[in-house]
């Protein structure tokens, strides 16, 4: 029974190795000289001039949820459109088939209307 668990603690092993051997390869072999150069903080290139936890304003982050809502219902398309051809070719499907994805285009609209019309969408 317990050499059927052999072949998954073997990919743990290796994938354990996987993850930690570089980070201790690098740790022992490579040279280690900090100076204030090295240690000193920049953004893209540039000096820091500001304070790097300035607060963001709310709707920016109220359109990245929307649009991440948004993208993952989208995506819950692409296996729908994959199979179309097989829902399609089954007489007793085609029907059933469009109006399923009609009623979560629907939602979506309606979902994406809401926001719209509360104001999610607008930046001033």
């Amino acid at each position: 029974m317990l050499e059927n668990y052999f072949p998954i603690l073997l990919f743990i092993l290796v994938g354990l190795a996987i993850g930690v051997l570089p980070v201790v390869m690098g740790r022992m072999l490579a040279p280690n000289r900090p100076d204030a150069e090295k240690l000193s903080a920049y953004e893209c290139g540039f000096e820091a001039f500001e304070d790097a936890r300035i607060k963001f304003d709310v709707r920016y982050y109220l359109i990245a949820i929307i649009f991440i809502l948004f993208d993952l219902e989208i995506a819950f398309l692409f296996p729908w459109a994959s199979v179309f051809r097989d829902i399609a070719a089954n007489e007793g499907f085609k029907f059933f088939g469009f109006v399923e994805v009609v009623v979560f285009l629907a939602i979506i609209l309606v979902g994406d209307a809401y926001a719209w019309a509360k104001g999610a969408l607008d930046w001033e």
